[in-house]
Formats: C-alpha cells, structure tokens, sequence
C-alpha cells in the first residue's frame, strides 16, 4: 500500500472509530478498522487484569461463518499481552505454529488456522480502567515491516483519542445522572418532611441515598436511627439492633463531644459489647435548628470516593432532617417555656393572683393544692455551654420518674431542670432521697460528668415555692463553691461551709490567706509539714506528747516545728484569742480550694 493509500485509509479509519455509539462499538470498530486497512485476517482488543493474572477479551473481529465456542480469557503467563504492556512495545510472532514461548497461541493456531500473531499496547483503558491492547492475527506467515508498525500505531492512536472522547461522555452522562438523582433525592426528602414524617423513615430514606454506613442521632426524644452496618462482621439486622442500645451510649457521647467541640474530622469511637471492644471511625455532622443542636449524623467512611454530589445530598439529608426535627424540639421549647415562665413568676414571686396561677397550673399537669417538692438539677459546666442539651435530659429524666413509679412535673430552667413532685412526709424521706441519687447517677454517665442535685422543703402554698427555690440555689452556690457534685443535703455540707455561703466568700478567703496563707505557701514550696504540725497540735489541744505521738515524732523534734511556726510566720497559739483564729482558718481551709492562697 502505497503512502497516499494509507493516508486515504485513516481518513476511513478515524470516520469508522467516531461513527458514534458506545465503548464496546468504538472498540469494535477499531480493531475491525485496523485488520481491514492494515491486511489482517482477524483481531481483538483485550482488557489486562495484572492483579488477577488475566487478559480478558473486550471485542473481537472474526469474519469467519465457523460458530465456534472461543477462550475469553487469557492466563498472563501463556500470553504477550503483559509483555507488550510492560515494554510498551509490540511483541510479534512470526510463525505461531513453530513458537514455544506462547503455548496458549500455539494451540490455537492450528485450531484457527493462522501464523503470525502481533500483539501492540494501547494508550488507553477499558472501562473497568484497565488497560487495553490490540491482537491481530494473519493466516499466513507475515513480515513486518517499520511502516506497518507505524501505521497500525496511528490506527491505535486514532482509537485512543475516540476511546477517550467516550471516557469523557460516560462520566458526564454519570454526573449528570448523578445530579438527576441528587435533586430527586432533594425533593423526596423535602416532601416527606412537608408531609409530617417521622424521623424515623426519613433517617431510612437518607441511609439509602447516602454512600456510606451511617447513624441518625435525634437529641430531642434521645433517639439513635441506625442504617447500613459499617462493622465487618455484623450484617444491617445485627448492627441496627445493637446501635441503639449496646453501642448508644458510645454513640451518643461521641456525637455529643463532637459536636460540642464544632469538629467534623474523623475520629475514633470505641465500641463495647461485653464481649469485645471495637475501634471504628467516623465524622459528626451537627444538625442545628436556631443554633440549637437538636441532632447529628455519625457517618462511617466507606472504600468510596465522596464527591461533589455526594456532598449535596448530605446538605439535603442534613437540612431535611434538621427540619424534620424542628417540630420536636419547637415543641419542647414551647411547653417548656410556658412552664419556665409559669414557674419563674412563683418562685420570683411576681403573681398577684393566686387563683388564676393555680389553674394555669393545673392545665399544665400541677396540683398547686398539694404538699409538692422541689427536686433542682443544675448541669455541670460543659453541659451548660452545649445548645440544646436539656432536650433529651428531659426525656432521661421522664424515664427516670416513670421507672420509680413517681407522677412529677419537669420545667426546664437555664442550665438545668426543676422536678416538681409530690412532698414525701416521712422524716428519713427515704424515697426522694433515693431518686436524687438515681438522676445524679444517670445524668453523670449521660453527661460524662456529674450534675448537682438538691431538694427544697415542703410546699403548700406559693410562698413556699420561693424559699424552696432560694434554698435550693443557695445549696447549688456552696456545693459549686466547694467542689461538691452529685445528690446533695445540707448533712453534706457542715456547719462551716453554711457559714462560709452566708459570709461573702472572697472575705472568707481572704481571711484563711492572712492567717495562714504564708505557711500553706512554704509548705507547697520547700515540702514542709508545719500546715500538718500545727493543725494536729491544735486538734490535740495543745498538748505536745499527744501531738508527738499522733505525728510519730519525739517531743523535741515537735517543739523545734512549733518554734520554727512562730519563727517563721509569727504564728502564737498560746493565747485563746489567736488559738480560735488560727483553727478557725484551719478548717475553713480545709473546706475551701485553697491552691491560690500563696498568690500576692
């Protein structure tokens, strides 16, 4: 074939390749094209998997009318294809019959009757991203010569840049069918929200839109709505089942420290079963409704990409469940907010009609006619700052009451809860002694820390309700000034800190650091025991043997502290005036956080 022939051949070549269709028609028309125009009896074109060891048959051009069964498979190791890619050159085969490096081809040819087999790389990849190469087949033995290798390479390069031009249409036509599906899936999940569904059935719809295993957590009714397992070795049925109740402390506490901290990297979460502890990842993306965090999705990652589209279906799911949760949560704010305001104009005492309280009262589920006590939960500090966190404390606490059998009234306050039961008349009160610490104990493991819980005395009329409630306070301020948590008395408390909450605390202070101050200062610097030695000697009245003996020094070795003390700080306990100020500063130090008393 002469040169203006082979140009006039390409031109018919790159009309063929583009002639429209799919991959698999383009492919077919390269390897068609290229036996046509470069004189050879039959071709393919085979995708390589190197991991598996095979080349796989893609397309094949055999205008034989024999119907025979043919391998569409190749093991690599009887096979040039690997080679030629490896080279990234043809491998020819000269006379097939006589080769004993490709005994697979060798079979073959005198089956199909052929001899010489060129093998050449392509510039490009299957569908599957493998990549391809090009087959043909003569039924004679053939010499080739550098301008056919040139000219079937053209050939190639022709298909390469057709090959693709249908890489690039596929992945269009895909992000465009992708995109479809995203709207779509955008307004199914709009519609089911304006349709009033549950969060339920929504959180299943997300779970099938989304690629990636993961849990809807509802922090208005405590709730975990699991999907796909993300565990290797638990199917949906199990893992759905174990979510929201093995695993949902784990969950909800992961979701929650995240959210809390605004972070949306992935991290560790640690499962427990009793049996096993489990180390998986996964991000939190909060679900905020005027910048309350009412929710969260606790998303696994997956071996798949997450792209653009992926993306916006997760702002759909997100503000769709976001919305859906809404009514729960304005819901809970409204009656909570009517019974905080209600409450809040008792205990203030801004009511002036006494009637008209006690029947809105009454239309929100409270009998201000019988004896009632005040149960006051304050959250620990980190509870407090994070939005929304009285939501499902709420719902906690529900529990909590309907398993002690007790009919009692929540009102959600600013960082806290006030529990509004019937007033137990018995001198121990041994029940709502025993419902105080059941709260402290849940909310501490729900929470991560431990809540203050106090009661408030009886109440029969509505003045009562105001000195419960300053009580109470004022139980909350000296547990808080003192370090104390949990289920609170005032049996707890002493008789020093109710004095020290009747004083004002900075002068209290200040007082324990004038008169020993220094000495706690020296003693935290060079590890002296004079704070220790004096407090035992006073304890001891006075007595040096005593306070020997209890310290298990020699009387000596007491008398040269004690001389040191008066030495060093100018301390003198022998009059009773400076005795009592001395131990009086004592004590209020050791009820008080003293780790500033050395500071000037």
């Amino acid at each position: 074939m002469d040169q203006k022939s082979r140009i006039l051949s390409l031109r018919d070549v790159a009309s063929q390749i583009n002639s429209g269709g799919d991959l698999a028609t383009v492919l077919q028309h390269l390897v068609a094209a290229a036996c046509r125009h470069a004189n050879w009896a039959l071709g393919s074109i085979m995708g390589i998997d190197a991991a598996h060891g095979y080349a796989h048959v893609i397309v094949r051009h055999d205008p034989t009318l024999i119907q025979r069964d043919l391998p569409d498979r190749w093991e690599l190791a009887t096979s040039p294809s690997l080679i030629a890619l490896q080279r990234n050159e043809p491998v020819y085969i000269r006379d097939a019959r006589e080769s004993t490096e490709f005994p697979g081809y060798r079979k073959e040819a005198f089956e199909r009757d052929y001899r010489t087999v060129l093998v050449m790389p392509m510039d490009c990849a299957d569908a599957e991203g493998r990549p391809m190469v090009l087959s043909v087949i003569a039924r004679t033995v053939t010499d080739v010569t550098e301008d056919d290798l040139a000219f079937l390479g053209t050939i190639l390069h022709l298909g390469a840049i057709a090959v693709e031009k249908q890489h690039r249409l596929a992945a269009e036509k895909s992000a465009s069918e992708r995109l479809d599906r995203a709207l779509a899936a955008h307004t199914s999940l709009l519609e089911h929200v304006l349709s009033d569904g549950s969060v339920s059935s929504l959180a299943a719809m997300v779970g099938r839109l989304l690629p990636n295993p993961l849990v809807v957590v509802d922090f208005t009714v405590n709730q975990l709505i699991a999907g796909r397992s993300p565990l290797a070795d638990a199917d949906d049925a199990a893992w759905q089942s174990a979510a929201p109740t093995v695993f949902a402390r784990a969950l909800m506490r992961a979701a929650r420290d995240a959210v809390e901290r605004g972070s949306t990297a992935a991290a560790p979460i640690f499962l427990e079963d009793g049996a096993r502890r489990l180390r998986v990842f996964a991000r939190v993306e909060p679900l905020t409704v005027d910048r309350q965090q009412v929710g969260a999705l606790v998303i696994f990652p997956s071996a798949a990409a997450e792209g653009e589209l992926d993306q916006l279906m997760l702002d759909s799911a997100k503000y769709a469940l976001s919305v859906q949760m809404m009514r729960s949560f304005l819901r809970f704010r409204f009656e909570t907010r009517t019974q905080s305001e209600l409450f809040f104009e008792i205990v203030e005492r801004r009511w002036r009609d006494a009637a008209d309280i006690g029947q809105r009262a009454a239309r929100l589920g409270l009998d201000l006619s019988l004896a009632q006590q005040m149960i006051v939960v304050d959250f620990p500090e980190r509870a407090k700052a994070l939005g929304g966190g009285s939501i499902d404390v709420e719902h906690t606490l529900s529990r909590v009451l309907q398993q002690a059998s007790i009919e009692a009234v929540l009102v959600a306050i600013d960082g806290g809860l006030v529990c509004l039961m019937p007033y137990e008349d018995s001198p121990r009160q041994e029940r709502s002694t025993k419902l105080m610490r059941r709260i402290a104990d849940d909310l501490s493991r729900y929470l991560g820390e431990a809540p203050i819980v106090v009661a408030g005395s009886r109440c029969i009329g509505l003045d009562d309700y105001a000195m419960a409630w300053e009580r109470c306070n004022r139980m909350i301020r000296i547990g808080r000034s003192f370090g104390l948590t949990g289920a609170l008395s005032t049996q707890d408390f002493g008789p020093l800190p109710m004095l020290v909450s009747a004083a004002d605390v900075g002068d209290v202070r200040n007082f324990v650091r004038a008169s020993i101050g220094a000495i706690a200062e020296h003693d935290r610097e060079n590890g002296t025991p004079y704070l220790e030695t004096l407090s035992a000697y006073l304890e001891e009245g006075c007595r040096s043997q005593a306070c020997a003996d209890r310290l298990g020094l020699h009387v000596t070795t007491l008398r040269y502290r004690l001389a040191r003390i008066q030495e060093l700080f100018g301390i003198d306990v022998e009059t009773p005036e400076r005795r009592f100020a001395v131990e009086l500063a004592l004590r209020l130090h050791s009820v008080i956080d003293n780790h500033a008393l050395g500071e000037r």
